[in-house]
């Protein structure tokens, strides 16, 4: 006879109960949809590079204490032990075995009172950096919002490529199966099924390579994120029909914007005040430095020579010594290095200003053509748009006559390639034209969306 034990029986369940759960939860967290704004939050809080930016924030940070430390004086404290022995000639000829001990205390401060403004130049400096590399910072994370954009509008792009494969697929299928009737009833010959048949075929290799195409703009998006590809999805907007509303009717608005906003403009103006202020430190070298510095000592002495060394403390008490120094250093000839390190500096400084000319060029030319592209773009959709409507009239009287008997199947066939090519053509035109409009929005400081 068997007996179940029911403490087993539940534990059994319990286990089978979460194994469930965990199995679902998987299966959600699999089938997770994307959003746009969640890739670009994603990617911003998890990308290398800005990681690495960050952490150079961080070494900046530690740079201006370091650089307001130099304000404050510095404190140091000796001590030292010191043990002598051996054989010392105490006259000439006469030698004796010594064994001496001596110990020294002191206390020092030293601060310095001027170095030609090099410290506070130095300040300067450690907080222009901090405030360069985090501008730097924003531009890089403008830049990947921009490439997740891209990313995420092309597998939309590559997703809308696929349903149009799949439509055509079905349409070829649905075609097959009217030619077949047609055959049967003896008013096409038994040829069109295998020209339908062949292009059917010729269908479900353009689903296959849209389908691949659009699974590598998952990958590649993925990648991006830096997130496991397996299960990942993104949630599939509708595009706008592009209009004119959409676009830039001026450039020059953009451009006076960017050239005030840019990080990349500001950037290149904050390397000139770095510049500059290199320069000045530079110039410290021609200037005198002073200093003043205070120490406070004391010391102890014992020799197997000698027995009236009074003890260690009474010592340390009568041997108590201030010692006080101003110092001043003026350079006189430093072997050309104070000159030539100037000269760099005026050059580095020349050098950034170029720098920023060339930023402004760079940046007016990526707007002209950003804004050119746009315009091309509006006017390739819809050019596309007509040869569209176009083509699915053609195609459509193509049919009437195919299934009338009047037009044969490669005819036929060739109006249903320009239908495809004009549908084809229709799609790229649309995400071109926004992905333009969007590069214009990314320079005017508007966040992307769609």
């Amino acid at each position: 006879m068997m007996i179940i034990n029911n403490s087993n029986m539940l534990t059994m369940k319990y286990k089978l109960l979460v194994v469930i759960l965990l199995v679902g939860l998987s299966s959600v967290a699999q089938n997770k949809l994307w959003t746009l704004q969640e890739c670009v939050t994603h990617a911003l809080e998890n990308n290398i590079n800005i990681k690495k930016g960050q952490n150079t924030l961080l070494i900046n940070e530690q740079d201006i204490k370091a650089a307001k430390g130099n304000f404050l004086p510095s404190l140091s404290g000796n001590l030292s032990e010191g043990l002598s022995f051996g054989q010392t000639e105490l006259f000439p000829g006469s030698f004796v075995n010594r064994t001496s001990n001596s110990t020294n205390m002191s206390v020092s401060v030293s601060q310095s009172i001027f170095n030609g403004f090099r410290t506070t130049n130095l300040y300067k400096q450690s907080q222009l950096n901090h405030e360069t590399n985090e501008l730097e910072l924003n531009r890089i994370r403008d830049d990947i919002s921009l490439n997740v954009a891209n990313s995420y509008l092309n597998v939309l792009f590559n997703e809308e490529r696929l349903e149009t494969a799949k439509a055509q697929y079905d349409f070829s299928s649905k075609q097959l199966q009217q030619v077949k009737a047609l055959v049967d009833a003896g008013v096409q010959p038994k040829a069109n099924i295998y020209d339908a048949d062949a292009t059917l075929s010729s269908d479900a290799q353009a689903v296959t390579v849209a389908a691949n195409n659009y699974t590598l703009s998952l990958l590649s998006l993925s990648q991006l994120l830096q997130v496991p590809f397996e299960g990942f999805n993104v949630a599939i907007i509708e595009i706008d029909t592009p209009s004119e509303s959409l676009m830039y009717n001026d450039i020059k608005p953009i451009l006076n914007y960017a050239l005030e906003n840019r990080n990349e403009i500001k950037v290149a103006k904050k390397d000139i005040e770095n510049a500059e202020l290199s320069t000045k430190i530079s110039k410290s070298g021609f200037l005198p430095s002073v200093s003043l510095s205070y120490s406070f000592g004391t010391n102890a002495f014992y020799s197997n020579l000698i027995t009236s060394e009074a003890n260690f403390l009474d010592q340390l008490n009568d041997n108590k010594g201030h010692n006080i120094n101003l110092n001043v250093s003026i350079p006189i000839f430093s072997r050309f290095q104070n000159k030539t390190n100037v000269a760099k500096s005026k050059i580095r400084e020349a050098n950034s200003k170029l720098d920023l000319e060339q930023a402004k060029l760079t940046l007016e030319s990526n707007i002209q053509r950003a804004y050119t592209d746009a315009q091309a773009a509006l006017k390739a959709f819809s050019a596309a748009q007509k040869s569209l409507d176009s083509q699915e009239l053609a195609f459509s009287n193509s049919q009437e006559r195919y299934n009338l008997g009047s037009l044969n199947s490669f005819d036929l066939e060739q109006a249903r390639i320009r239908l495809i090519n004009a549908e084809s053509s229709l799609i790229n035109a649309k995400y071109d034209f926004v992905f333009k409009t969007k590069v214009l929005d990314f320079y005017t400081g508007k966040t992307i969306t769609f």
